[in-house]
């Protein structure tokens, strides 16, 4: 079965962050990612820009909106996610406590619906 985690951190916290520190994050996010992809788990994944770059759209009675940044003010904001195979649950979340944000902040994990293919 497939699963989203979805990594979420206070931007505060990495803009906070020294050089030596966002190295050092980088380093162990290579090296968790390197072991999903050599355990055969990992499927994809990719970090996000900050909130300041998102954009929202809605459909309200037929018009569409596009406002700046995300709709919901949080303290924590999705940074990433990683696409992963893993054979339950259980495994699922064992994968995620070990991505190196976790530390900080959580990681959301969400079972995939398959989609159908006509």
């Amino acid at each position: 079965m497939q699963y989203l985690l979805l990594i979420y951190n206070a931007e505060s916290q990495w803009d906070a962050m020294t050089e030596a520190d966002h190295g050092k994050m980088s380093q162990e996010f290579g090296a968790f990612t390197q072991g999903i992809i050599a355990s055969g788990n990992f499927k994809g994944g990719n970090q996000l820009h900050p909130t300041s770059k998102a954009t929202t759209v809605r459909v309200e009675g037929g018009k569409t909106l596009v406002t700046d940044g995300p709709f919901a003010e949080t303290k924590e904001q999705l940074g990433g996610y990683y696409l992963i195979e893993a054979a339950d649950l259980d495994e699922a979340t064992a994968i995620a406590a070990r991505i190196p944000a976790v530390r900080t902040g959580s990681v959301e994990v969400r079972p995939i619906v398959a989609m159908q293919r006509p």
